[in-house]
């Protein structure tokens, strides 16, 4: 009962456990910082110990195999070696994730042994000889419908192989309509909506058993079977059970209590073993199923697929080195529509860049503390608020609603918008700055008081930015707060109620300095 209560307060938050065949790139990056970026703000809302933010490698299968011998190493050497090269790319993007999980884990093994048991003895897996299509790159059999002319993968555009064997298989037709009917009835449990259309098409016509398994013979990298250890377990059955198999409490009331404040962070060309197998999974063994599926889509680079298989990757940690913390993140939250396809190019990051955080944040950060430090030796002289003046009662709404702007749209998954509103009230900011010009206001001693009152009201709104951002810019979050000295529970007071008269604020340094596009050609 206890855990059933508090899950109600709490949520347990995934990204798709990565392929570990080779390094993180920055179509990874898309996700990762997508999903931490949401983290971040359940843990504002609902506090830290109410939220997990769970991540990890997934290390088994024909393609990670494939990947070591062709390096030359044992399959578990080489997924120790990638799988550092995601904790250390994680590490260098300030990813925010609680638990790490590698499906080479001990007890993540024995979790996934334990299920397989358990969907086993209840009847929910069998064993049959068969013939399939199937594509190594994703790891799955195909029906030739699914397929493109000519046996082609429709996701990695090459041929898929004919294979003919014995496995065990996992019953799917029996969950189909219970399946059909979550998604039906909760209208936002797969966001965006067209990843909801596109499942329930899956779902139209009678599904074939998804086999589960792999012959030794054939592939001996894997989670043995615990009723036949000629066997291992299929890559995805093992992968999907990493969202829950290295929680702190892994008994079924447990788990039972915390599917249902689940949220699934993947790409959209993984949506049916999310959207349809796992599900199945859950069901085989009495448990319910989570709460929403968060679908993204691609990150292209020049119109095409950023993948490891094009070759047009780049190391998100190197490039984030080269351009500066947050500019990445910034870049993906501000300019991709989550759910839709974008297009990452340096030009488009440098013009963001400029436009964005050079000119409107930096700026703006910058002409404030240099006024508080020429009029006031950095003291904060007035108490901001609404007041009476015709210039400051816009103002004061603006940042005093900015909050509750956010806060729904970051729900929604729309990162982009919630960007937006805060430059939109940047934008006020600058034009404030404009209307009262408190550089020439300056110029007469009798009008500090009024020049004063602006700088309290700029100080404040820069205040409530640098707090709002943090879930989407922590690294310049922490920066903004640090020039306005302002600690973690005065950074969260309502607008008005933050900085006080008697407050110092510290010397402004530059926060994006202008990149130059030619020098960088």
């Amino acid at each position: 009962m206890l855990d059933l209560l508090m899950a109600k307060n709490r949520i347990h938050i995934t990204s798709a456990i990565i392929y570990s065949n080779g390094p993180p790139h920055v179509g990874h990056a898309y996700e990762m910082l997508a999903t931490d970026a949401f983290a971040r703000f359940q843990r504002r809302k609902l506090g830290p110990a109410n939220v997990t933010f769970l991540t990890g490698t997934d290390e088994h299968g024909d393609k990670n195999k494939r990947a070591a011998d062709a390096m030359g190493l044992h399959p578990k050497a080489f997924a120790d070696k990638i799988s550092a090269l995601f904790r250390q790319g994680w590490a260098g993007l300030d990813i925010s994730y609680d638990i790490f999980v590698r499906t080479t884990d001990p007890v993540h093994q024995a979790f996934v042994q334990k299920m397989l048991a358990r969907t086993y003895e209840s009847g929910g897996i069998y064993f049959k000889d068969y013939e399939g299509l199937y594509c190594v790159g994703c790891e799955r059999f195909y029906t030739e419908k699914e397929l493109l002319p000519g046996n082609i993968c429709p996701v990695h555009n090459r041929p898929v192989e004919t294979i003919k064997e014995g496995n065990y298989f996992l019953k799917l037709e029996k969950y189909r309509e219970t399946i059909r009917r979550n998604i039906e009835k909760n209208l936002d449990f797969i966001r965006p909506e067209r990843y909801r259309n596109e499942a329930l098409r899956m779902l139209d016509e009678p599904l074939e058993d998804l086999c589960i398994s792999r012959p030794k013979a054939r592939l001996d990298w894997g989670i043995t079977l615990p009723f036949d250890d000629k066997y291992v377990t299929y890559v995805w059955y093992d992968a999907l059970w990493a969202y829950m198999s290295e929680l702190p409490n892994t008994e079924d009331a447990s788990l039972t209590a915390i599917l249902p404040v689940t949220e699934h962070f993947i790409g959209k060309d993984i949506l049916k073993t999310h959207a349809v197998y796992w599900p199945a999974m859950l069901l085989a063994v009495g448990l319910p199923i989570y709460r929403h599926l968060n679908v993204h889509g691609f990150m292209n680079f020049g119109g095409a697929r950023l993948s490891k298989s094009s070759g047009n990757t780049q190391d998100p940690v190197a490039y984030q080195k080269n351009i500066g913390p947050d500019v990445l993140r910034f870049f993906i939250l501000r300019e991709f529509t989550y759910g839709l396809d974008g297009d990452f190019s340096e030009e488009r990051v440098i013009d963001r860049y400029n436009s964005d955080l050079a000119n409107d944040l930096g700026n703006l950060t910058s002409r404030v503390l240099s006024m508080a430090a020429r009029y006031f030796e950095g003291v904060i002289t007035a108490a901001p608020g609404r007041g009476t003046d015709a210039l400051d009662i816009p103002l004061h709404d603006t940042f005093a609603s900015l909050p509750a702007q956010v806060a729904p749209l970051v729900e929604e998954l729309a990162f982009n918008r919630a960007l937006e509103a805060i430059w939109q009230a940047l934008d006020a900011a600058n034009k404030y700055i404009v209307e009262t010009s408190p550089f020439t206001l300056a110029k007469d001693p009798a009008n500090l008081p009024r020049v004063a009152q602006v700088l309290a009201n700029l100080v404040e709104g820069l205040r409530v930015v640098a707090d709002i951002l943090e879930p989407f810019m922590p690294v310049t979050s922490k920066k903004i707060l640090g020039l306005l000295n302002v600690d973690e529970k005065l950074a969260r007071a309502p607008y008005g109620d933050g900085i006080k008269p008697g407050h110092r604020v510290n010397p402004t340094t530059p926060l994006f300095p202008r990149i130059d596009k030619k020098a960088r050609a």
